[in-house]
């Protein structure tokens, strides 16, 4: 997986025709952990991979997605989670990045004590999520809404926003991301 990582950060960077400084500006990472991610040398956290996702403005499944068929099932498959073991949560790609839907799906689950901020996504991104199990908190700048078993969630992701997990019990999740197409915006 590190080597498709860094082989679709590279390609980006060719087709927009950006250098690794160029690249580093535009996303908070620095140019050396760019270099070793594209070179395979440096497997990149969930953290270092969605601030390069969102500073190319790409879905972060167009890192971790495999190439496409015309149908696909998905086992699910705790090998293949991404985390970040500080923030307590593993996340799931079921549908990677779709160019045609312009949506991407992940199962996520939090563990007691999870947080994590994400930063804004692009302008109109969307996110749906619908709880499975425990109870999730998430904040956006001043309002926190707390979501419980079997409840869902439609929100602009085009804004700062914290998931938590601050109870007993772990949380799982479906995560929904649609991205508009050019010209959209969140309605």
């Amino acid at each position: 997986m590190t080597n498709m990582i860094g082989e679709r950060l590279k390609a980006i960077r060719s087709t927009r025709q950006l250098s690794l400084e160029e690249t580093a500006q535009i996303t908070g990472v620095s140019k050396p952990m760019l270099s070793q991610i594209e070179r395979g040398q440096s497997s990149p956290t969930i953290n270092t991979l969605w601030k390069i996702a969102t500073g190319l403005k790409v879905p972060l499944s167009q890192f971790l997605s495999e190439p496409g068929t015309v149908y696909e099932i998905i086992r699910f498959n705790a090998e293949k989670a991404f985390s970040e073991p500080v923030d307590k949560m593993r996340a799931y790609a079921l549908f990677p990045f779709d160019p045609i839907r312009n949506l991407e799906t992940f199962f996520i689950e939090f563990d007691p004590g999870c947080q994590r901020l994400s930063e804004a996504h692009m302008a109109g991104v969307e996110e749906y999520i619908f709880v499975f199990s425990g109870t999730l908190k998430l904040t956006f700048g001043e309002e926190t809404v707390i979501l419980k078993e079997k409840e869902a969630i439609r929100f602009r992701a085009d804004i700062p926003h914290r998931y938590e997990n601050p109870y007993d019990t772990p949380c799982t999740v479906h995560d929904m991301i649609f991205y508009p197409l050019k010209g959209d915006t969140y309605v």
